[in-house]
């Protein structure tokens, strides 16, 4: 499998609109790659907080249709990160966008943990309750987004459910730059998965991004890292790898609490 890492980066002076074109177009580059991931909130920056009602749309808004429409044109699996998301009964949501090849929307994921202790992302939308997976070719994705990096029991319940490779897009602040390495190589390595780590460049709402996406496998080796700035990472990832890592250190077969093994 190969996938692709856009890091895009966020520019208060680019519209959304320009900015979903200009996404669109990088996506259709990618046509040789099986698999490309997104930020987390791209199109209005996930610090933009005073800019989430005015920018929500519905699930199957302007985003969705530029994404479907670049997914379809790539013929690839495209994680479209997340946009705010209008729900029928008004209430906002994160929530991430998975397209097949043809264009269809097939999985959806309402981000769980939200962040801001008390402000922000924390009041202003509501929070996901369920895990999600999605069956790609070759392997099962489980999908998180940004903060929830933070909460190891969430990972382990998409491993349960039999994820092997995790996406997770974001909008990492670069003063905590090394948490974003280090939860990315831990979840990988408890879990003995690929993790996609996808984050943003550039700095909105008065916040510098970390950058940085990363590509991590099932052992917690980095195999690609991205720099500051808005770049994109291809990476030759393989899905048999992840059975070899669990089969030569069983490690998951010896958990005593929580979950049921996977």
């Amino acid at each position: 499998m190969r996938a692709s890492l856009l890091q895009i980066g966020v520019d208060p002076a680019e519209s959304v609109n320009s900015r979903r074109t200009r996404v669109a177009s990088l996506i259709r580059e990618q046509a040789g790659s099986d698999l490309v991931v997104l930020p987390e909130l791209w199109p209005v920056g996930a610090f933009a907080a005073d800019l989430f009602a005015a920018e929500a749309e519905p699930l199957t808004g302007p985003t969705h249709d530029a994404m479907a429409a670049a997914a379809r044109d790539a013929r690839i699996w495209l994680h479209a990160g997340s946009v705010i998301e209008r729900a029928d009964d008004g209430t906002l949501y994160n929530t991430s966008l998975v397209f097949s090849p043809d264009g269809r929307l097939a999985a959806t994921y309402r981000k769980i943990h939200r962040f801001g202790f008390d402000q922000g992302e924390a009041v202003l939308l509501g929070a996901g309750d369920r895990a999600v997976t999605v069956g790609l070719p070759g392997t099962t994705a489980g999908l998180a987004t940004c903060y929830d990096l933070r909460f190891p029991e969430l990972f382990r319940q998409l491993t349960a459910a039999g994820a092997e490779l995790l996406i997770v897009p974001a909008g990492w602040p670069a003063r905590r730059r090394a948490h974003w390495s280090l939860l990315a190589r831990a979840r990988a390595v408890e879990n003995q998965c690929y993790v996609l780590a996808c984050g943003t460049a550039g700095t909105h709402a008065g916040v510098e991004q970390a950058g940085h996406s990363a590509v991590v496998d099932p052992w917690g080796e980095v195999l690609a890292e991205a720099g500051p700035d808005e770049e994109t990472l291809t990476v030759d990832l393989d899905p048999a790898r992840v059975a070899e890592t669990r089969a030569d250190f069983p490690v998951l077969r010896d958990r005593v609490l929580g979950l049921d093994r996977p």
